[in-house]
């Protein structure tokens, strides 16, 4: 039977004071209750049906909140293959109400051993930018095992055979394929044809990309799961898993070997940390510039009153555009795995900086590339990948975690035997200083490859907390670059803007990353009035998607729970 979906829809709204504020509707044929949830004993919002449907399974076998994310963690991996698995990596943010602790788990990939700073440039030292996307060379470490294994090991209740059940039968019994994967399929189908593993799971007879309806079958990542839910760490970093890995890696040019494998290190890490208006935000620190990024610019907005201007002014993107440019100057200067390099993070996330950075911004005429150093030059496309789930419980605990490939089937290697799709996040690093990657994002010296060393990302897993101490709003999603700003800008409309958190989600979203020189607007876009004036400000409007799909979950002031995954998504959120 095939099951199709349709496109999403806009529409513009008037909610919380802020008349006319355009937001995004359902995808045609979806309900807004598949969106939206209310409880009070635990909510759910993944970006899969499937995915909240593995962490409800678990719930409903007396499991908590962490043996969910790690059941959420899996399924989600087979259910959007394009965007995440078991060859990739992510972060986590949890808060643990017992203990009142944050923490921050990172296991993103590494680079191999032998990795090194020139590999990615021909004999004249310039960029060959498909080394670092396609085939073996692109991937990294996975690290995705190792992360949410170690959080099970401390936190889990259940066994690891019954949280892993539902992506065990996800991948060994199939699954519909939904508009997304196909396009997915369709815009890789090149790629993935090279590859004789890859071919012979996603495309059919003469490299024709499934379609929507059609059921997808996983059997060889069924049987890597069921070897990793009967030996847990060693069932992937040891063992054949490992050994098909590196061969692999052997055969298509890579350089991951099962020493590579076996030393994957998951890195714990104090969480960045910073307030607005009296909220305490919570976010991931260095190799994740998102955290410390989203803090940065929402520093630079307090010293104004957003709230008065309207969400959707052209005088509050033209600021809040503004901040967002200065933030993504200091990522290429600044960020970077900080085991490595210097990053100075409590500066970035200062309140004297960001009022220091403030001054620098002008109430009515744009920045540009002669208010920073811009030496680079804009080169690469941008494109929509990653994944993120949000889970919280009634006892006040709080899993954030975005989980990704990087690219749309990362490497398009799929490792034979295995049925892991291999990550490109080596494309992540910067191949030189001013390199671009596949989302635009210019590198600086501290991102340059070097072994074991960890690429610097966007993502920004968050968790917003009362004058209380409270958790009241998590969030994340994916989307390169964007993801950032797209946090950022929900965080923004709950707390200065005063959205239900519904309208937080779907309103407009908008992207400045310093280079290019350009706000890009997702749809529904603004009104001509309003993008007109910003124009007479100096700025340059590109209409494009933003390709973000928030995961959020709010506690109510009377205690309840609401959960919203994005309308422009095919998520899901579930509660009691």
């Amino acid at each position: 039977m095939k099951v199709f979906l349709g496109l999403v829809i806009f529409v513009v709204c008037a909610c919380s004071g802020n008349k006319g504020i355009r937001q995004a509707d359902l995808i045609k044929n979806k309900k807004k209750s598949e969106y939206t949830a209310l409880g009070s004993q635990y909510m759910i919002s993944t970006q899969g049906a499937a995915t909240t449907q593995a962490a409800k399974f678990v719930f409903e076998r007396g499991g908590n909140i962490f043996d969910a994310a790690v059941a959420a963690s899996f399924a989600i991996s087979v259910e959007r293959p394009h965007s995440t698995g078991l060859g990739g990596g992510g972060f986590m943010v949890i808060h643990n109400a017992k203990t009142g602790i944050n923490e921050a788990y990172d296991f993103r990939e590494m680079a191999p051993k032998a990795a090194h700073s020139k590999m990615y440039l021909d004999k004249e030292g310039k960029q060959v930018t498909e080394r670092s996307l396609t085939g073996g060379l692109a991937s990294g470490v996975p690290g995705l095992v190792a992360g949410v294994l170690e959080v099970h090991n401390k936190y889990g209740k259940l066994d690891l055979k019954t949280v892993m059940k539902p992506a065990i039968e996800l991948a060994e019994k199939g699954m519909v394929i939904y508009p997304a994967l196909e396009r997915a399929m369709t815009a890789k189908a090149e790629k993935l044809c090279r590859f004789e593993a890859s071919k012979k799971i996603f495309l059919d007879d003469g490299c024709k990309p499934k379609t929507a309806g059609d059921i997808l079958y996983q059997k060889d990542l069924a049987e890597t799961l069921k070897l990793i839910a009967h030996k847990k760490r060693a069932g992937f970093y040891e063992g054949p898993v490992a050994k098909m890995i590196a061969a692999s890696q052997k055969k298509h040019g890579g350089l991951i070997t099962t020493r590579d494998m076996r030393n994957y290190l998951v890195k714990k890490r104090p969480v960045v940390e910073g307030t607005y208006k009296g909220y305490k935000i919570v976010s991931m620190p260095p190799p994740s510039s998102g955290g410390t990024h989203v803090i940065q610019i929402l520093n630079i907005l307090e010293g104004y009153d957003l709230k008065s201007l309207g969400a959707q002014s052209a005088e509050a993107v033209h600021l809040t555009s503004s901040a967002m440019q200065i933030a993504f100057a200091d990522r290429a200067e600044y960020m970077g795995d900080s085991d490595f390099a210097n990053v100075p993070v409590e500066t970035l996330v200062s309140k004297k900086y960001a009022a220091q950075m403030r001054e620098r911004i002008s109430l009515d005429k744009a920045l540009s590339s002669k208010d920073f150093p811009v030496p680079f030059k804009e080169l690469a496309k941008e494109s929509d990948h990653t994944t993120h789930f949000t889970i919280m419980d009634g006892k006040g605990n709080v899993v954030s975690s975005t989980q990704t490939i990087n690219g749309w089937f990362g490497s398009s290697v799929v490792a034979a035997g295995t049925g892991v799709v291999m990550n490109n996040e080596m494309d992540d690093f910067a191949s030189h200083i001013g390199g671009v990657n596949l989302f635009g994002a210019i590198g600086g010296k501290n991102n340059l490859v070097e072994p074991r060393k960890r690429p610097l990302s966007s993502m920004s897993p968050s968790i917003v907390f009362n004058k209380e101490g409270v958790p009241v709003l998590a969030l994340g999603t994916p989307s390169g670059t964007r993801i950032l700003t797209c946090v950022m800008q929900t965080i923004l409309n709950v707390l200065e803007h005063e959205m239900p958190l519904w309208e937080a989600v779907a309103a407009t979203r908008y992207h400045h990353q310093w280079s290019p020189e350009e706000i890009r607007i997702g749809p529904p876009f603004f009104s001509t009035e309003v993008e007109e004036k910003l124009k007479s400000m100096g700025h340059k409007i590109n209409h494009k998607s933003l390709g973000c799909s928030i995961q959020a979950i709010q506690r109510q002031s009377d205690g309840s729970i609401l959960g919203v995954s994005d309308p422009r998504g095919e998520g899901m959120s579930y509660g009691i």
